[in-house]
This record gives structure tokens, sequence and C-alpha cells, in this order.
């Protein structure tokens, strides 16, 4: 496989996985208000992605790969909510230990990486492109 090329599937792989990233930490922020449907019953768990360095045999380089999305096993936040309907005997209603800030850092930092690769693909392209220009001339 000749490395213009290469670098275009390296690159796809790194668009996947910072898409994915972006994936998980939208939908922990989405859920960071969601409890449990019945008196202490467990809310939305955070989640989160890690990645692998994986050797691709037909590229003859390494990739990055989704190794996995897990749920976050720190314990989960309790508010006294006697009222709210997921509260248990004491009053306590569980709810989801997601930090905004920290999802929007995580959100923003897999956007630049998206960006960077999404760069390496157009600038790729667009030596493929000026390659086929030389070959017709």
């Amino acid at each position: 496989m000749d490395a213009l090329a290469a670098s275009l599937r390296i690159a796809a792989t790194g668009l996947y996985a910072q898409g994915e990233r972006i994936r998980v930490a939208s939908e922990n922020m989405a859920n960071a208000n969601s409890t449990g449907a019945t008196p202490g019953a467990a809310p939305y768990a955070r989640r989160t992605i890690s990645f692998d360095a994986a050797f691709d045999d037909a590229l003859q380089a390494t990739v990055v790969r989704v190794r996995g999305v897990e749920a976050d096993p720190t314990a989960f936040r309790l508010e006294r909510d006697p009222s709210h309907p997921a509260a248990d005997a004491a009053g306590m209603v569980k709810t989801p230990k997601i930090d905004m800030l920290v999802e929007m850092a995580d959100i923003r930092e897999a956007n630049r990486s998206y960006e960077a690769n999404l760069q390496v693909v157009k600038r790729a392209r667009e030596m493929l492109s000026l390659t086929v220009d030389l070959m017709r001339t």
C-alpha cells in the first residue's frame, strides 16, 4: 500500500476514535441529571472510553482502536430530596457523578484531535490529486 493511502487510512482511524470520544462525553453531559426510576435505583453511570494502539498488517503501521466504553466505577452522588420519585427511605436520591467542565474539556480536546486528523486527510487528498495531475501532463 502506498504511503498516501496509508496516511488516509491511519487518519480515518483517528477520526473514528475521536468521534466516539465526543459521542461518549456528549452522552455523559446529556444524562448528567438522570436518576433511577424507582426509590434507591441506580442512575445513569458516567461512561469512559479507552483506546489501544494496534498494528495494522495491511497498512504496516500502528493505528488507534477503541478498546471499549465502560461505566465509571466511581460512587454516585447522594442528594437530599425527599419529594423526588427516586428518593430512598431516608430521602436521598442517587445522581450521576458527572462534572460538566471535565466533559466539556474532553469534548474540546477530542474536537482538536479530530480536526488534526481531518487536516491530514485533506493534505493527503491534495497530494493525491496533484500526483494525478502530474501524471496527466
